[in-house]
């Protein structure tokens, strides 16, 4: 088994940096964390390509994020660290995979921060119209960048009220859809199943759209195990989020497709051009709501920008404590890496600024070869988990507080499902060039972390 040519740290948290996040920061990450951007922004273009279909688009993705999610939770329990599965496919697999899982997820976040500033901005200029979206752009980053350059508290306050947001929009937006379906909302008739009778429109391939853009929706989901390493108790903080996320997924992204495709036709221009959530609201005739859920996708798209700038930032630290980086990335102040968070949130507003300079060439590049990352990343870490797993059953089992189900058989049927997609992804136009600039970057940090890997085992030797 391949072993790590630097230093394994205890498995407890990274010492340097602070540990001020508190539970009730990160039940609540955990909970917002689960309403990403994505399932706002993004589930419109799939339920116009799978119909009512894509409620099984979202369960068949839903497990497989479920199964992601409590492998990276067994390994996070029993070896708590910033880095999180970076640190994990380090010790499981090697220096080289751990700088490729940490380095290609870094551009990820980064480039991912660049876009969700663009939507905000898109938002808040509809509502002042004359004011530069480059403006808005460059305010919500100086105020995100300040929050992470500040005591990670701040961090954590501003997740807990954006997530208790989401959290309360979507719960009210549940409530308001399954009454008006059993037809007992004042002012609304029940739609009844009059808009599930064509359930696949689109046939097999409609489906297969609609599956992988819900994978990608689920994104987001690995803050927490970045977060829980600086909290006050990081082993109970990520076993309560991992054994809390089945009902989490299957409420708000399966529960929510379900009441949306029930109220409203799949065909509806206004599921694309106004948003799925949006467009179920218009669709009740409830005054104003329509608008109001705008004001909380802006509140998602803020508080991606805010977790993405966090989770680049510790990943970074993380790589350079492992000597994978360059060091001045590693200085820590007042318990936060200041520089990581800098260096993070410049990386984030190039891709902004790319995004107006060369729209059609450097940033659609951009955008292709971080298409894929999150499903090498679940490699990893189906990978590392099977490694890890069988190392502590018999070097250390009491760390092992959360417990991957039906072990090694399920991390096998969650690796078949990613190859799967990979396979899916291979197959649809729009989708293979992702495939293919992502599979090239991968392959270049890998053969970059691999010759890092030699020269410092030379030299150790």
């Amino acid at each position: 088994m391949p072993t790590s040519t630097t230093t394994e740290k205890p498995s407890g948290t990274d010492a340097s940096l602070s540990h001020g996040l508190k539970q009730r920061h990160l039940s609540m990450i955990a909970l917002g964390g689960v309403i990403g951007a994505g399932l706002f922004v993004g589930s419109g273009a799939g339920i116009a390509a799978a119909g009512p279909s894509i409620v099984v688009a979202y369960a068949l993705s839903g497990v497989l994020v479920m199964l992601v999610m409590r492998m990276l939770g067994e390994m996070s329990a029993a070896y708590p660290s910033s880095g999180s599965f970076s640190a994990h496919a380090e010790r499981a697999i090697g220096p080289w995979a751990g700088f490729t899982a940490g380095w290609s997820f870094w551009v990820l976040l980064c480039t991912a921060v660049g876009l969700e500033g663009i939507g905000a901005a898109k938002i808040v200029s509809g509502w002042l119209p004359g004011t530069p979206e480059w403006a808005w752009v460059a305010l919500f980053m100086v105020v995100f960048c300040g929050t992470n350059l500040a005591a990670v508290k701040n961090f954590g306050e501003f997740e807990f009220w954006f997530a208790a947001l989401k959290v309360g929009a979507i719960t009210l937006f549940l409530v308001l859809g399954v009454l008006a379906i059993l037809g007992i909302l004042p002012g609304t008739d029940s739609p009844g199943t009059s808009h599930l009778t064509d359930f696949l429109p689109n046939g097999g391939e409609g489906l297969v759209i609609g599956l992988l853009a819900s994978v990608f929706a689920y994104g987001g989901l690995e803050t927490v195990t970045i977060a829980a390493a600086e909290s006050e108790n990081p082993v109970q903080g990520v076993a309560s989020a991992v054994r809390t996320a089945m009902w989490r997924i299957a409420l708000f992204y399966i529960g929510s497709m379900a009441v949306i495709v029930t109220l409203v036709p799949w065909n509806s221009k206004e599921v694309v051009e106004k948003g799925p959530y949006v467009a179920a609201l218009d669709e009740l005739g409830i005054p104003g709501a329509g608008q109001l859920m705008n004001v909380v996708v802006l509140v998602a798209l803020l508080s991606a920008m805010n977790a993405n700038i966090y989770g680049a930032s510790r990943i970074a630290y993380s790589l350079v404590e492992r000597g994978q980086g360059p060091k001045g990335l590693g200085r820590v102040s007042g318990g936060v890496p200041r520089i990581a968070v800098l260096a993070s949130s410049v990386f984030g507003f190039l891709c902004v600024l790319l995004s107006y300079w060369r729209p059609d060439d450097v940033f659609a590049w951009l955008l292709n070869m971080i298409g894929a990352v999150i499903l090498a990343v679940w490699i990893f870490i189906a990978v590392s988990q099977l490694r890890l797993r069988r190392r502590l059953e018999r070097e250390a089992p009491e760390k092992l507080a959360v417990r991957m189900w039906a072990f090694p058989w399920l991390t096998w049927v969650a690796l078949a499902g990613m190859a799967a997609v990979f396979v899916l992804m291979a197959r649809e136009p729009d989708t293979r060039v992702q495939l293919y600039s992502t599979g090239g970057m991968i392959l270049v940090l890998a053969v970059a972390g691999y010759a890092w890997q030699r020269v410092r085992a030379g030299r150790q030797a």
